[in-house]
């Protein structure tokens, strides 16, 4: 049995909720900037989207490509911090800052 297809399966369901896809990437957040992992933020936000009706449907709120949606959130790529407030916007999410 594929665990990780179930897991995934799960996850996306349940980022369906909005409260708790703001939660998953302001963890992923959290969680890049102790170990500068971009690849693992990427990926929250890959899931958000597919819970959000897929890279297609974020493309056309965006007005972003989605070839260049797919490379960017690719675990090569290296959005400029615009183009992560775009997608945040597109996905119905805003950055806030916070004293630390």
């Amino acid at each position: 049995m594929n665990n990780t297809g179930n897991y995934e399966e799960w996850l996306i369901k349940s980022l369906k909720n909005k409260k708790e896809a703001a939660t998953y990437l302001q963890v992923a957040l959290e969680e890049y900037q102790n170990d500068n992992d971009l690849e693992s933020f990427l990926l929250a936000l890959r899931y958000v989207a597919e819970a959000q009706g897929g890279l297609g449907k974020l493309s056309k709120k965006t007005h972003l490509n989605r070839e260049s949606l797919y490379k960017t959130l690719s675990s090569k790529g290296n959005p400029k911090l615009q183009t992560i407030g775009i997608l945040l916007k597109g996905l119905g999410f805003e950055f806030s800052i916070k004293a630390a």
